[in-house]
């Protein structure tokens, strides 16, 4: 069997990996070999390293504001409650700048979370209905009454106008066109069997294609 060898592509290939190793220590730089075993893991770090980077700057816009609220004697998270309650939309990376570069700006939003706070929105009660140790029968007669209880009213004008039906009267199916056949060639005729799911077709004449078609 004769040698083939790699030619340019390999070369390509080689220093393509020898280029995302250049710095590296040593052979790491120099070698393929290390070279290519180094950049594969370092683009496993790079991958996971990415996401830790966002973890990490939440952690230090959390520390900035945490620092800030407590000297405008109010604790984090009491002041994103509050924020929340006043429906402000700050995201934290924001609220850190507001913390190192405005101080009053930040003074104000903790004003406006405190308030938040002092009168927070009415939340609305839900009842559970349903008791994991209460027998089936029981459970089931409870979530009917509660189905019943969150009906929505519906006037009776709607309720006639919902019952009332029409009736499509049903689309007649087009006449199939007949098809001249005798006017297609040969490699035509055999597309058409294979579209049709023929079998058998490939060693037919012309006619004998024409009349398996027909039928």
């Amino acid at each position: 069997m004769p040698r083939v060898k790699g030619g340019y592509v390999a070369r390509r290939r080689r220093k393509a990996v020898l280029k995302l190793a250049k710095g590296y220590y040593g052979s790491k730089h120099t070698l393929y070999k290390t070279a290519h075993e180094q950049v594969m893991r370092s683009l496993q770090y790079a991958y996971r390293d990415r996401k830790v980077r966002k973890r990490d700057f939440r952690k230090l816009w959390i520390s900035r504001i945490n620092a800030a609220c407590r000297l405008n004697d109010i604790t984090y998270s009491a002041f994103i409650n509050g924020l929340k309650h006043k429906d402000v939309i700050v995201n934290r990376k924001m609220l850190a700048e507001l913390a190192v570069n405005d101080a009053k700006g930040f003074a104000d939003l903790v004003a406006v979370a405190k308030e938040g706070l002092a009168n927070p929105k009415a939340k609305e009660v839900v009842e559970h209905v349903f008791v994991k140790s209460a027998p089936k029968a029981e459970r089931t007669a409870n979530h009917a009454k509660h189905v019943e209880a969150v009906k929505p009213v519906v006037k009776e004008e709607v309720k006639k106008e919902a019952k009332i039906e029409v009736k499509e009267t049903p689309k007649k199916a087009p006449k199939a066109k007949s098809v001249d056949y005798d006017s297609m060639t040969l490699a035509d005729l055999k597309a058409l069997c294979k579209e049709k799911g023929l079998k058998g077709y490939s060693t037919l004449k012309k006619a004998e294609i024409i009349e398996l078609l027909n039928k």
